[in-house]
């Protein structure tokens, strides 16, 4: 790979990002049928559905390091390798989400109760958790699954199996809440089949990439261990992240219910932001492997300078996006004011924010294309303890102040987090120690 041209990013990165949008979709659809049910369901729901959302960041490693490894590998010319390589990951997410699957249907209640809510949303919250638990396999094999692809540069398969899935977990929902009176449990239903139907479709397209190059899909013991061994770094990395987030919203609790209420809108428009960020990262991790694998150290410099001002370009652009709507968004989510209000003034720091987000995601996606996980864990754990100061000075700032002040001050506070990251990202960037070249880092 000696050249990368704005085509190449696009013919990924587009397709992953509907990919990214599908997902929360099959939250959105649960939402909508289950609301029919009533308020108590409708929050169960949202109850146990937190719980799934974390179990899914956090094990987000094993699309991102089966990712690496497979692009390099392929880089390398080692085809055979590379899938056998992939198939370690799938073999250790079924390992892992059979144990997740267990811990999580024994302390349904528990885990449901922490999020919160009366004794009726709790027993909705855990009978949906404890049938859910059944996808969490599969859900974990979609993940190493499309890693695997991702690796060998193929985004559109993930997003029509993604799609498929949509359209299967949507007409599951109806028959079984509603036609069949399932109630929320139909839902749980509804969502573990379209999970298990995706994970064997992809695994089926990957077992045609093995057979054209003779790789096993056996389980070799040794490979499954290096692979949980090789996610270590990445599910530090990830759960440092997540504590900061947790910390953020932990701040904004404690402001009162109407700067919670809209920080947690701003989050979620935050997010939202991020899955067209998050696609050029996707680029960058497989593109970044590839060439690496080659032993192209000028096509890795050459495509994470295109990729970086893609990052801050798109950045400019949602960020204006932001700004020009600021002020009509809050009105999707809300009708008090007062709520509103903070929520715009939070959206404004968001939108100045963009560009920046797009550097430290596309940096993101190169180190983790690179195989940089170890220092990637480091760093996130540096950027975790420097947050720590800056959102206990918020959390005292915000004190006694409007909800619109308080919501300016956190989202400052969670912009210097992402300042400070920018800062551990360009320092890694700028030498040469992470252009590791071969078939394995």
């Amino acid at each position: 790979m000696s050249t990368v041209g704005a085509r190449q990013i696009l013919s990924l990165a587009v397709p992953a990002f509907l990919a990214l949008v599908a997902e929360p979709l099959f939250l959105l659809v649960d939402s909508a049928v289950v609301g029919r049910l009533g308020v108590v369901p409708l929050a169960g729901l949202g109850a146990a559905s937190a719980v799934l959302l974390t179990m899914a960041g956090v094990f987000v490693f094993l699309a991102y390091g089966t990712t690496a490894a497979v692009s390099r590998q392929v880089g390398a010319g080692l085809h055979r390798d590379a899938i056998e390589s992939g198939w370690s990951g799938v073999w250790l997410a079924l390992v892992i989400g059979a144990l997740a699957a267990v811990v999580t249907a024994v302390f349904a209640h528990p885990l449901v109760a922490a999020v919160g809510g009366s004794p009726e949303v709790l027993l909705q919250g855990e009978t949906y958790l404890r049938i859910s638990a059944l996808g969490l396999p599969a859900m974990l094999v979609v993940l190493a699954a499309t890693g695997i692809l991702r690796g060998l540069l193929d985004t559109r398969t993930p997003l029509v199996v993604a799609g498929v899935g949509f359209t299967v977990n949507a007409v599951l929902n109806v028959v079984l809440v509603h036609g069949l009176g399932m109630g929320i449990a139909g839902s749980a239903w509804g969502t573990v089949v379209a999970q298990a139907g995706m994970a064997l479709a992809l695994v089926t397209v990957v077992a045609r990439h093995g057979r054209a190059h003779d790789a096993s899909p056996r389980p070799h013991v040794a490979r499954v261990l290096r692979s949980a061994v090789e996610g270590v770094p990445l599910l530090v990395r990830t759960l440092a992240l997540r504590a900061i987030l947790l910390l953020t919203v932990w701040t904004a609790a404690s402001f009162g219910d109407v700067p919670l209420a809209a920080h947690q809108v701003t989050m979620t428009i935050w997010s939202a932001l991020a899955f067209a960020l998050d696609a050029i990262a996707i680029a960058a991790q497989a593109l970044t492997g590839q060439a690496l694998g080659a032993g192209d150290r000028r096509a890795v410099r050459d495509a994470s300078a295109i990729m970086m001002r893609w990052g801050w370009w798109t950045g400019v652009v949602l960020g204006l996006l932001v700004l020009a709507g600021h002020q009509l968004l809050p009105t999707l989510f809300t009708t008090d004011d007062g709520v509103r209000a903070a929520i715009a003034s939070g959206l404004l720091v968001v939108a100045i924010g963009q560009p920046l987000a797009g550097l430290v995601f596309t940096a993101d996606g190169i180190l983790i294309g690179a195989g940089d996980g170890r220092w990637l864990a480091g760093a996130s754990t540096v950027v975790l303890l420097a947050y720590v100061p800056l959102v206990l000075l918020a959390r005292h700032l915000g004190q006694g102040h409007t909800a619109t002040s308080a919501m300016v001050v956190l989202w400052v506070a969670f912009s210097g987090f992402m300042l400070v990251r920018w800062a551990t990202l360009w320092w890694r960037l700028r030498s040469d120690a992470w252009l590791v070249t071969g078939a394995r880092r």
